[in-house]
């Protein structure tokens, strides 16, 4: 029994195929694509070079285009940051006197938040602008 070639390309397309999906590496995807071209080359009747090259330029030129592209809109762009991280290095205004004997209370990201300041000599006065150091607990800590 003899096997056509295109045949045998289309069965390394799907060895391929395999490890692309037991290990999520598109490489193997791009290429099970070259595979199919050069079962595609040999379905039209070109001889076994033809038929290799095809399968290494199109192999190729999927990894030098898709994987920059796959790469960019992987995400990994800055880190978003949420919740309280969201508020550390943000400004405030002071509501209540905030020195070193007790706390105060200070207005951020339009809710209002018990301060301490970071220094226990320093205090702030209502109206002042202020930077959030920290959030411990339920405190703001500002300087």
């Amino acid at each position: 029994m003899d096997i056509d070639a295109w045949v045998w390309w289309l069965i390394v397309a799907v060895g391929l195929g395999i490890p692309l999906v037991l290990t999520a590496m598109p490489e193997f995807g791009m290429f099970s694509v070259g595979a199919v071209a050069g079962a595609v080359t040999a379905a039209l009747g070109f001889g076994i070079v033809p038929q290799v090259l095809v399968f290494v330029v199109v192999s190729v030129a999927l990894i030098a285009v898709v994987r920059p592209l796959a790469a960019r809109h992987r995400g990994d762009g800055p880190g978003l940051s949420s919740g309280v991280d969201a508020l550390k290095g943000r400004q405030a205004v002071v509501l209540e006197r905030i020195d070193g004997t007790g706390g105060g209370r200070i207005k951020l990201a339009g809710e209002i938040w018990s301060a301490r300041a970071l220094d226990a000599g320093q205090a702030f006065e209502p109206g002042e602008q202020v930077d959030v150091v920290e959030i411990d607990g339920a405190t703001a800590v500002v300087m």
